[in-house]
C-alpha cells in the first residue's frame, strides 16, 4: 500500500466519513475525499443559516480536517512538482478560510470554498485512470 493510500484511509478513519474506504482506488480514494468536505461545508452552510453554532463549528472542523489531513496529506510534493506545490497552497488557503468563516459567520467564504474544491474535484473526476482507459479503448478499438 502506497503512502497517498495509507494517508487517504488514515484521513477517513480520523473524521469517519465512509467504511469501504480500504476497498477503494487511491483516485477513489481523493474523490471521496472531495466529497466529504462538500459534505460537510454544505451542512456547516446549513447549520449556520440556522445559528446553530456548535454544530457549524463541527462541520467546519470536519471540512478543514478533511482539507489538512486526507487532501493535503495525500500530496506528493516531492514527485508532484509545481501541481503539487500550488495544489497544498490552495489547500492551507481554504482551510485557513474556513476558519475565518467560522469565526465570522460568513456563509460567502463558504460558498468561495466550495466552488474551488468543486473545480477541482471536477478536474480530478477527469483524470479517473479508469475513465481514461475506457475512452481511449472507444477511440481505439481493436482490429478484427
Amino acid at each position: 500500500m502506497n503512502a497517498m493510500n495509507r494517508n487517504a484511509i488514515n484521513a477517513y478513519a480520523k473524521v469517519g466519513v465512509d467504511g469501504s474506504v480500504a476497498a477503494a482506488s487511491p483516485h477513489k480514494l481523493i474523490t471521496m475525499l472531495f466529497e466529504g468536505a462538500l459534505h460537510s461545508i454544505a451542512a456547516a452552510r446549513g447549520h449556520m443559516q440556522r445559528k446553530e453554532i456548535a454544530e457549524k463549528g463541527m462541520a467546519i472542523s470536519k471540512a478543514i480536517s478533511i482539507i489538512d489531513e486526507g487532501l493535503r496529506a495525500s500530496l506528493d510534493l516531492k514527485a508532484g512538482g509545481d501541481l503539487a506545490e500550488k495544489l497544498d497552497s490552495l489547500y492551507e488557503y481554504m482551510s485557513y478560510r474556513l476558519l475565518i468563516a467560522n469565526m465570522h459567520n460568513e456563509i460567502e467564504i463558504l460558498d468561495e470554498i466550495s466552488t474551488l474544491l468543486g473545480d477541482i474535484k471536477s478536474a480530478w473526476v477527469e483524470i479517473d485512470p479508469k475513465k481514461i482507459q475506457a475512452s481511449q479503448k472507444t477511440a481505439n478499438p481493436p482490429l478484427r
